[in-house]
């Protein structure tokens, strides 16, 4: 069995108005909310991260005419209803969504850290030992410990952290242009500047929206991993997997916490440095995790009801009703 994630129980999502304070403090900030940042925030926000996401700027989809390629969308989407997913389900996710544009990534300095309980092995970890400040367009400034490129278009407000070792420069009729370097990054999204990973710009490896999304899900999982490795966890038990299962999954052996302790301790290192009682506060912490990922039957069916109500709001409302008049009318035609 693999470690699961859960959905947080986060239903408010986050303010689309983009009210952020200038003080405010995030475990994580995202930049850019395309296909790479949304699900990077999603993937951030659903471990319980609290996220910002801010969406302000050129977007490579605002160049194309109609999205027919993204699997899940049988006949495609327009770009502006798939973008207002991308929005709201980040936001319904649990991140804060900011209209900003942020134009400089900079390093923290000691002033605007703050403490934190690095002993909590799921504490939020906003403001603690703050690597990054974040300055935006409209004057805000805020902190974080983890940043998330996601900016196909330009990588220039990461100059501050890498200078010209982040950029690239080459020739185009006569003329020399600088661009962020798509192989500053590794490949999965981990840089030199620790805290700092890149799921976009990253070159001709996302040019396609739904390869762009997985490239911003592989980084904060990434992100994920390493904030794990962080409070203590082995690596071979840092990977994060985000989903949630049937009660069916916890049935027999897997549904007595022992089985799953065993599992553990089978999987953690001799020269593993954790001491026991904190290897048992993660262990615990690890179980509790995968143990609030089971939904019942009956949940499914309410979390389907949901996730089907909130399609519809960003659905045409008369072709909706339309369609709703088709099919009454077949079920009256065919005696149902």
């Amino acid at each position: 069995m693999s470690d699961a994630g859960d959905d947080t129980g986060r239903t408010e999502g986050g303010d689309a108005s983009g009210s952020a304070d200038d003080s405010d403090r995030y475990d994580a900030v995202v930049v850019g909310c395309g296909p790479a940042g949304a699900a990077a925030g999603v993937f951030l926000a659903r471990y319980g991260l609290d996220t910002a996401v801010f969406d302000r700027g050129s977007a490579s989809l605002d160049r194309c005419a109609f999205l027919g390629n993204y699997p899940g969308f049988p006949a495609g989407i327009d770009v502006e209803t798939f973008q207002g997913l991308l929005r709201d389900h980040a936001g319904e996710s649990g991140c804060t969504i900011v209209d900003d544009l942020v134009e400089s990534v900079q390093r923290a300095d000691d002033g605007d850290a703050r403490d934190g309980d690095a002993d909590d092995v799921d504490a939020d970890d906003a403001g603690t030992d703050a690597r990054f400040v974040v300055e935006t367009q409209d004057g805000r400034s805020v902190t974080a410990k983890r940043v998330v490129a996601a900016t196909r278009y330009d990588g220039e407000y990461l100059r501050p952290l890498g200078g010209d070792e982040m950029f690239e420069t080459h020739e185009h009729d006569g003329e020399e242009h600088e661009h962020f370097d798509p192989d500053y990054a590794e490949e999965d999204g981990r840089t030199e500047v620790e805290g700092l990973y890149v799921a976009s710009p990253s070159g001709q490896r996302d040019v396609q929206a739904v390869v762009a999304a997985g490239r911003g899900a592989h980084a904060a999982r990434t992100l994920l991993e390493d904030r794990r490795v962080d409070r203590g966890y082995p690596r071979e038990l840092a990977r994060h997997y985000d989903w949630l299962r049937p009660d069916s999954e916890f049935e027999g052996d897997w549904g007595d916490r022992e089985r799953w302790e065993a599992w553990f301790d089978e999987r953690v290192p001799d020269d593993h440095d954790a001491n026991e009682e904190r290897l048992a506060e993660l262990r615990e912490a690890y179980i509790d995790r995968a143990f609030a990922t089971h939904r019942s039957a009956e949940e499914v069916a309410d979390l389907t009801e949901r996730a089907h109500s909130r399609l519809l709001d960003h659905l045409d409302e008369d072709l909706v009703l339309e369609r709703a008049a088709e099919i009454e009318a077949e079920r009256a035609d065919s005696g149902e």
